[in-house]
């Protein structure tokens, strides 16, 4: 090993020439991996920290529909120094001339606990929400304020309560804790609510109590103490350890999946760093066969050239680490500016090391088989002017490929924590490239076989670049890989936002209701459902009675330990009741009971979820509803489309199950566009307590939430594009000499410039138009498995973005391969004839 270092390090002397694409591919997949894992370290660190700021205390008691009981409140002030009562609910802010869906909090005079509202005028949060000219206070988030055209001073009304508008809320400390909302946020009192009809029985509201606890307190301990007291009573705990679960799992999974998508370029890189290796290789001809013909052996020849590559590859990754830690935290004011939650953004070593590993594992498998390569060679084909370098090496090394890329794949799978689509992702690259390498050896034998054929007759410049294409040394194949993938990638995410997009803007539109209507008491059904009716411009309403409950059984074991971490037994879910199936309801399985039905519970389940968690006809479930426990046996399943955004319940129980317990109903609107503002007004007017949440303008909230994500993912794949074209770059100067000495023989054949610059120009284009097709093809591939299995929803086809990449891929090679093709059109045949002799 000494005596290997020592001839990698003289040979090293001479610079660095030949592996810039080497160190560009490294270090640009090493970098975007840093970042992004950056990025996710700082966010997380942020939520960390903050956890307490964040969710409005040291740990939060949350139930659905109702207030804490006198146990659950003694418990809280049993554990508890401090404890805050916030009320969160959905309502409509109503002026004169305008309504709007509004996230309404009810605090109390402790609200906040931990961290602090900014206001506009910068007053304290108990003199806003104080009483003013015998109205109480409200603060608002300024995108509603000019929603409504209010101004300071000016009154508006929630439920049938007035309230006069103090200031706006430029900063909620605990919004973080709330997860996603669909409409801007307006604090109030709580007690000023007590005559607006908002928080009637059976109205859909939360209520959180946050808790400052004792410095000694044992979170872990509290948590299993309170669960083991009250889960069953619907009661969920969520403590500082973890304050926003819900922003925590996204950056998480969204940081894995753009890992991922890194890697993606590291797999980009690495078809660069093979062919800088083969090149170099090729280029150490003459220093190979002189140490082979004075007895060095195949084995001190790899591992002098291995350690030649690991040196390279260290200072690859270091600089791939710098400049992936370095962005970051340049970056880091914008980017703490733009998030709504607390990020601490500073070296993550976890997230450097991680991205290190994954280099240094990519830089060992795309260099493994051409260092192993040189084992084979023999000194005397080596002067006779071969390379010697195209045999396959020993098993050994195979094995070791094998194993690497192994490793590679299990800890992308580990790493990420999303075993599924690492594996998924791991698969559509290897497919992508082993596609892409079909595509590269068809297209050079059509090559071959098309120069020797008619149509090229007559036109040398074809003939040319289809037989340059075709040619033992072509650079098609390094081409067509590092281009395509990454293309391969812009497409599928191309192909994959405009489905959303058209799922969102006119698929759901024409099957999805106008409004969903909530908090309907008893006795409005009736008249709503008749005014309703009375409207021409309605097409049809939908109503149920609506209640929340909580799984807590399947056969009585605790239904985690049956179901796992299944969405149905993840927190509350909806539940109604009905006398008879409704019209539109098909039983996949099972009896529905009769209309008249009185005997114990029953439950009619949705189809599919019963199948993903195991559930069977038979089964009993106890729900638990407003502290009071239900078990029910299962008697059918029910065939539900939550697709459409109409109404859907997991659960249905026969109404005598559920006799008694206070609740709302809820309803859906199906309107044309023109009449929803006549229909909401109407509504409003007559009912100020229920509320309409606008499918529409739910659909744009959700619309920009995945539009950030295909514009993060969209970011992350042009960095992928970038290595490609860095690969394309170097393919193109590796390729420079061949196409210096090509353009000497065609001159001295009587060539012109113009036909050689077409020459040249077609054959980028051709491999360029190649990667770009395969790459539509891939990402079309991608999409629809996207579409068809994750968003469980239709896929068609967009042309006008594959167009887009095919142009892409073409226009690319054209810009490389011309701009190295200005000096081979310069030499002078003379010289370069003669050098070859």
């Amino acid at each position: 090993m000494s005596l290997a270092f020592t001839i990698a390090r003289r040979e090293l002397r001479g610079g660095l020439k030949g592996f810039r694409v080497f160190l560009a591919c490294l270090a640009l997949g090493v970098a975007a991996i840093a970042a992004v894992g950056t990025l996710r370290a700082g966010i997380q660190q942020g939520l960390s920290d903050q956890g307490a700021v964040i969710l409005g205390g040291d740990a939060e008691m949350r139930f659905t529909y109702r207030p804490a009981d006198a146990d659950e409140r003694a418990y809280m002030d049993r554990i508890a120094t401090q404890v805050s009562e916030v009320y969160d609910f959905r309502s409509m802010a109503l002026t004169p001339g305008d309504q709007a869906l509004t996230q309404v909090k009810a605090v109390d005079s402790a609200w906040p606990l931990t961290g602090a509202a900014q206001l506009d005028p910068a007053i304290p949060v108990n003199e806003a929400l104080a009483d003013t000219d015998g109205l109480p206070g409200a603060i608002m988030d300024p995108v509603l304020i000019d929603r409504l055209s209010l101004a300071i001073g000016d009154t508006f009304r929630l439920g049938t309560q007035d309230f006069r508008l103090t200031a706006a809320l430029t900063r909620e400390p605990d919004s973080a804790s709330t997860g996603f909302t669909l409409g801007p946020r307006t604090v109030v009192r709580a007690d000023a609510l007590a005559n607006s009809g908002l928080l009637a029985s059976g109205s859909m509201y939360e209520t959180r109590y946050r808790l400052i606890l004792p410095p000694d307190a044992d979170l872990q301990t509290l948590e299993t103490q309170a669960e083991a007291t009250f889960r069953d009573k619907g009661m969920r705990w969520t403590d500082s350890r973890n304050a926003a679960p819900g922003i925590d799992r996204f950056v998480t999974n969204i940081g894995s999946f753009l890992v991922l998508v890194g890697l993606a370029g590291l797999a980009v890189g690495g078809v660069g760093i093979s062919a800088a290796i083969r090149a170099y290789l090729d280029g150490k001809t003459a220093t190979i066969a002189t140490l082979k013909t004075l007895g060095a052996e195949g084995g001190l020849i790899f591992r002098s050239y291995l350690w030649q590559t690991a040196l390279l590859s260290a200072l690859g990754i270091a600089l791939g680490l710098a400049l992936g830690a370095v962005i970051p935290l340049l970056a880091a004011p914008l980017i703490e500016a733009s998030l709504p939650f607390p990020t601490d953004l500073r070296l993550a070593p976890g997230a450097l090391l991680e991205a290190g590993f994954y280099g240094t594992l990519s830089a060992l498998i795309f260099t493994l088989l051409p260092l192993a390569r040189t084992e084979r060679i023999r000194p005397a084909a080596l002067y006779r002017g071969g390379s010697g370098t195209r045999t396959w090496p020993r098993k050994r090394y195979l094995a070791a490929l094998v194993l690497l890329a192994a490793t590679l794949i299990g800890s992308a799978t580990w790493l990420s924590g999303i075993p599924e689509l690492a594996l998924g992702a791991a698969g559509g690259v290897l497919g992508a490239l082993l596609i892409l390498a079909l595509a590269a050896a068809g297209l050079r034998a059509a090559a071959r076989r098309l120069a020797r054929t008619r149509l090229t007759r007559g036109r040398p410049a074809t003939r040319a670049a289809l037989a340059a294409i075709g040619a033992p040394r072509s650079d098609a194949t390094s081409v067509i890989l590092s281009l395509g993938l990454g293309l391969s990638v812009l497409a599928a995410v191309g192909q994959i936002d405009w489905n959303l997009r058209q799922a969102i803007a006119t698929d759901l539109p024409t099957r999805a209701p106008a409004f969903f209507f909530i908090d309907i008491q008893p006795d409005q059904i009736d008249p709503f459902l008749a005014l309703m009716k009375a409207n021409p411009a309605v097409t049809e309403t939908e109503a149920a009675p609506m209640l929340r409950g909580v799984i807590t059984q399947i056969n009585g074991k605790p239904a985690r330990e049956v179901a796992g971490d299944h969405w149905v037994v993840r927190g509350d879910r909806g539940i109604t009741y009905a006398a008879t199936p409704g019209p539109k309801t098909r039983i996949t399985a099972g009896k529905f009971w009769p209309e008249d039905y009185s005997g114990d519970p029953q439950i009619s389940f949705a189809a599919k979820e019963a199948e993903e968690i195991g559930l069977k006809l038979g089964d009993t479930m106890t729900v638990n509803i407003l502290g009071r426990d239900i078990t029910a046996t299962v008697t059918s399943f029910r065939e539900v489309d939550f697709s459409n955004a109409g109404i859907g319940f997991v659960m249905t129980l026969n109404p005598s199950a559920l006799a008694g317990a206070p609740h709302s109903h809820i309803a859906t609107v199906y309107a044309p566009p023109e009449a929803e503002a006549q229909i909401l007004k109407e509504v409003t007017k007559t009912w100020p307590n229920i509320t309409a949440i606008g499918i529409r303008e739910t659909v744009d909230r959700v619309a920009e939430a995945l539009s950030a994500i295909a514009t993060a993912t969209a970011w992350a794949a042009a960095g992928t594009l970038l290595t490609g074209f860095v690969v394309l770059i170097g393919a193109a100067a590796a390729g420079e000499r061949a196409r210096i000495y090509e353009s000497a023989i065609l001159k001295t054949l009587g060539a012109t410039r113009g036909k050689i610059l077409a020459s040249f120009a077609l054959r980028s284009a051709l491999m360029g138009a190649a990667a770009g097709v395969v790459a539509v093809i891939a990402g079309g591939i991608s999409g629809w498995a996207v579409m068809t299995f994750v968003m469980d929803t239709s896929y068609r086809f967009e042309p006008l973005s594959a167009l887009g990449i095919v142009a892409g891929g073409v226009l690319a090679t054209l810009l490389a391969g011309l701009f190295f093709a200005l000096r081979p059109l310069s030499a002078r045949p003379a010289g370069t004839l003669r050098a070859q002799e």
